[in-house]
């Protein structure tokens, strides 16, 4: 793969292929790519900016691949039956899938950390990559969302920091178990819940995925992680939590503010203690800061150092982002799509006054039909009387997948269980239903992963709202 002087991505435009795409470019070789995106005409804003990055754009017809010594970047899950990938046969050339060509780059960096888990992986590889690049590391940085602090006028999705230094910091997938590719220096591990796999094969995963790592970040309070530390060699663990005091970093003084959050950090093993003030809100948010303090005092960062540039740290896009307000209505963007970030958003809102309205898009019906008692249960627990929980149908790109589980079964699911909930087939009526219900005061939060449009459609409930004068 190192000696490919040219690549092909499809589906360039992708939350995983972009930032990969930046880097492979940024590191000097030349990257084309096509996104049905970019054919159906929509997102035109993030194809101009990788026009502007000097990366030549295709419709996705295979037209694109003309030369031998183009090597094809797919998915893992991308179909045979794909113009780009039948013509790359056509013409013998190579193809790597998107993981299998992050974790050679990965691998081959002098300090590899990846961050895994099935909940936090985003914010933490940013968290990481900004306290690195704030104390002068220079690091390289994979993400899959758009990290603001390295947002300018010429680089506005920034999902990617291509530097110089020996540290490149990504997020790692277990959803389609590319995370058996990766040899991190410092493997970290939030946590462990039901998302795209069962927990048992989870365990196996990220057992297998630390046990090839020189030092691995586990977080004691996720009774899943704290089992797994149990397993390894204590010299290798650096631990953190905020409901166990034996951590080698351990959180406490918790005092949340609406879009913020401090608390106090102490380093059992040197005795230190410092403040940690944060611009994310939510324990889960101080959770994750707790494991970015974690694995940037291991890649040698002194503790103070790290958490007075984590203060500095502005959040990524779609994580509790507040679009925003229009007739005392607050429109909130996220990321959530599996129970344990659902759960953590709706905790974090629930903090504070006002109603909420959920959208909640999900991101497939196979992530449905694995999630979907857990899905019940956690909005059943998480909603509150007053709360209006409204769902389109899953995301459906086509293909052969089953639907025999949809957004309905999960609100009848719900209501079964007392709570208010609607299923509204089409988006658009959605945000109709929306408009018309909100009334001041309350905070309508947009859910849902995988759909860049979901911003647009945030965007627009302003909008709506606004418009009813």
């Amino acid at each position: 793969m190192s000696d490919a002087k040219s690549y092909f991505f499809c589906g360039i435009g992708g939350s995983g292929m972009l930032p990969l795409a930046l880097i492979v470019r940024g590191r000097g070789a030349a990257v084309a790519g096509s996104d049905r995106t970019l054919d159906q005409g929509r997102l035109a804003p993030k194809f101009e900016f990788l026009k502007a990055r000097g990366i030549a754009l295709f419709p996705q017809d295979g037209s694109g691949l003309a030369d031998a010594g183009q090597l094809l970047v797919t998915s893992a899950a991308i179909e045979e039956t794909v113009p780009d990938v039948v013509r790359a046969r056509e013409i013998g050339a190579r193809r790597v899938t998107r993981p299998e060509l992050l974790a050679h780059l990965f691998n081959a960096a002098p300090v590899g950390i990846a961050v895994g888990g099935t909940s936090g992986k985003s914010t933490v590889t940013g968290m990481i990559g900004w306290i690195l690049h704030a104390t002068g590391r220079d690091p390289t940085v994979m993400n899959g969302a758009v990290m603001k602090n390295f947002v300018s006028a010429d680089q506005p999705f920034a999902s990617a920091l291509v530097g110089r230094g020996d540290a490149f910091v990504s997020e790692v997938d277990e959803s389609d178990g590319s995370i058996a590719l990766y040899r991190p220096r410092i493997a970290l591990l939030n946590n462990v819940s039901l998302d795209h796999k069962s927990l048992d094969e989870l365990r196996h995963l990220f057992a297998d995925f630390a046990a090839k790592a020189e030092a691995v970040v586990l977080n004691l309070d996720d009774d899943e992680t704290r089992l797994l530390a149990a397993a390894l060699p204590a010299d290798r663990l650096v631990t953190y939590g905020f409901a166990s005091p034996e951590a080698d970093l351990f959180g406490s003084g918790l005092v949340e503010a609406p879009f913020a959050v401090t608390f106090e950090v102490s380093d059992r093993r040197t005795g230190a203690s410092v403040p940690v003030a944060l611009q994310v809100p939510g324990l889960h948010n101080a959770q994750n800061a707790l494991a970015a303090l974690a694995a940037s005092v291991e890649a040698g960062v002194p503790l103070a150092e790290a958490a007075q540039a984590l203060a500095g740290f502005t959040g990524l896009r779609r994580r509790l982002e507040r679009v925003g307000e229009a007739g005392g209505v607050t429109v909130v963007d996220d990321f959530g799509h599996n129970p344990d970030k659902i759960a953590a958003t709706l905790r974090t809102l629930h903090a504070f006054p006002g109603r909420l309205l959920v959208f909640f898009q999900p991101h497939g019906y196979g992530p449905l039909r694995t999630m979907r008692e857990a899905l019940v249960a956690g909005f059943a627990a998480e909603l509150a009387a007053e709360d209006v929980l409204i769902m389109p149908d899953p995301v459906y790109y086509g293909g052969t997948t089953s639907r025999e589980v949809g957004s309905g079964d999960i609100v009848e699911g719900v209501r079964a269980a007392g709570r208010q909930a609607e299923h509204v087939p089409e988006r658009e009526a959605c945000a109709v239903r929306l408009a018309e219900i909100a009334r001041s005061g309350d905070r309508i939060v947009v859910m849902g992963a995988r759909d860049d449009t979901l911003t647009l459609f945030a965007e627009d409930l302003v909008k709506r709202i606004r418009a009813r004068g």
